[in-house]
């Protein structure tokens, strides 16, 4: 969606966003030289909870989720439900034993754990894949505030936000810029619900707590406009639903991406706090998403068109579209913006930074140089990191969905693969690499199979939806990861003897 020509005063906004966060950095990095890669020291479980949040923020958290409740009522929370409840999963399943072992990326576990350069080459490969895919839906939500900012096609905001973005990573990288991740949160979290605040003090709604003034507009909404938001299951079934919310949480079990907090942390009872912590900030966002949603469908409903159904791309910045409706002043509307585009460009940013690490660590010196070293390692990742962005962008110039649902479809691969192999490979020690590949490839298919198969066998489609096919599919993959490790040799005495000595019966480490 293309706005009336150049926004000079959120462009003003925006620029000095990021140069904040890169004086932020610089500062950081003068003070803690060596915990470059790690946004600073460990401060405590409050700010550490909040890096975690920061971690956690992208456009599906700060775009998606409300597109969603505006088009879909009720049916969006699977997305809260299931992306909150992957984090309680974590920590109760995974979280402490995954420290115990030690290994900081999903290739260097698999790899550890099942003994077989082949799994982690697969998981690799699986990873690269999870970052392109969720990486799209990034990119999605940049193009479209850039095209916002700065009055262009959406075509064109791609090859432009692309740009940014690059121009961003390389600058920062060259200056050793740190990620200063609980300033990060504090500007977006403020970003977010600040014009949340304004939107419902204009309409008379309790604005101090807007999480909770909003529930007159649902109110409104049913009794003059005859649209019933909040109820269940009114467009999908049951299953649909439950199949959303669980593959969701499967696949964030699946991306512990913020597990390298827990390395940060002086103990586990610290780390599991922070993880608490995290939860209570990422809600904070999770609870004023749905408040954008249904005061944008209130809008229209007054402007007469109570029913109407948008393209993705209005439905993509309904937050944005709020603000504007409600006539909101423009450095609000820019602050607004510029959060979005911090949260868009930093969960790009690392999404293909770890795709590229993927590749030049693990698939690289096994498949291309076996003497490799480690500057020409990093050479090899920046090359990738350039490779990765340019396909994701050739990608993302067609709108293939909404950026939520684009995000889903990874999470669901993560949780057909990567999350049954960790909860196999932690808490049942016959798994071997022959159970956890064939468990992985079979993780693979049942997530492409609704697009090879679905139109042949449309019973396909209801049992593995796109971007819900882990709710049935990691079960069977793990059936598949038992009955194949079963059926072959079990893991060496080493392996089981670490498990029960290191990971489960640790002494409190």
């Amino acid at each position: 969606m293309s706005g009336n020509g150049v926004q000079f005063i959120p462009v003003i906004i925006v620029a000095g966003m990021f140069l904040l966060f890169i004086v932020s950095g610089l500062s950081t990095k003068m003070r803690q030289v060596s915990d470059y890669g790690f946004a600073g020291s460990y401060g405590g479980r409050i700010t550490n909870g909040a890096a975690i949040a920061s971690n956690w923020m992208s456009a599906a958290s700060i775009l998606g989720l409300a597109g969603l409740f505006y088009l879909k009522g009720y049916y969006a929370m699977a997305y809260v439900v299931g992306w909150t409840g992957g984090y309680v999963l974590l920590l109760v399943l995974m979280a402490t034993q995954i420290r115990r072992f030690g290994k900081f990326t999903a290739p260097d576990f698999v790899g550890f754990r099942y003994e077989s350069n082949a799994a982690r080459t697969l998981v690799a490969l699986i990873s690269i894949t999870i970052s392109i895919i969720y990486c799209m839906a990034q990119f999605r939500g940049i193009a479209l505030l850039v095209s916002w900012l700065f009055g262009m096609s959406y075509r064109e905001a791609v090859f432009t936000g692309t740009a940014l973005l690059v121009a961003f990573v390389v600058v920062s990288g060259t200056i050793g810029v740190i990620r200063n991740q609980r300033l990060q949160y504090f500007v977006l979290i403020n970003a977010f619900v600040l014009p949340l605040m304004f939107i419902n003090w204009k309409l008379g709604y309790f604005w101090l707590l807007p999480q909770f003034g909003y529930g007159k507009a649902i109110i409104t909404l049913q009794e003059e406009f005859g649209f019933f938001w909040s109820e269940p299951f009114a467009s999908i079934s049951l299953f649909q639903w439950l199949a959303l919310c669980f593959s969701l949480m499967f696949g964030t079990a699946g991306l512990p991406h913020v597990l390298s907090r827990f390395y940060l942390a002086p103990s586990m009872r610290d780390a599991r706090w922070g993880v608490v912590w995290g939860l209570f900030f990422i809600s904070l966002i999770y609870w004023s998403a749905p408040a954008y949603g249904v005061l944008a469908r209130l809008f229209d409903a007054r402007a007469g068109n109570p029913f109407k159904v948008p393209d993705t791309a209005t439905a993509d910045i309904v937050t944005l579209t709020a603000a504007t409706q409600a006539g909101l002043p423009v450095w609000l509307i820019g602050l607004l913006v510029a959060g979005g585009m911090a949260a868009s460009f930093y969960a790009a940013a690392g999404l293909l930074q770890s795709g590229a690490a993927a590749f030049a660590y693990d698939i690289y010196p096994r498949f291309v140089s076996s003497n490799a070293t480690e500057s020409e390692k990093v050479n090899v990742a920046k090359g990738a990191f350039l490779v990765l962005a340019s396909v994701v962008m050739l990608l993302t110039l067609n709108q293939v969905g909404l950026i939520a649902e684009i995000a889903a479809v990874a999470f669901a691969l993560a949780g057909n693969t990567i999350f049954p192999a960790f909860v196999l490979g932690i808490w049942w020690s016959r798994t071997n690499a022959a159970g956890v590949m064939a468990g992985m490839l079979t993780g693979l298919f049942i997530t492409v199979a609704p697009l090879l198969l679905g139109d042949l066998f449309p019973i396909v489609k209801i049992i593995f939806p796109l971007t819900s096919s882990a709710f049935i599919g990691a079960p069977l993959v793990m059936l598949v990861m038992i009955l194949i490790s079963l059926a072959t040799r079990p893991p060496s005495d080493e392996i089981v003897s670490f498990l029960i000595s290191d990971v489960h019966d640790s002494g409190g480490k």
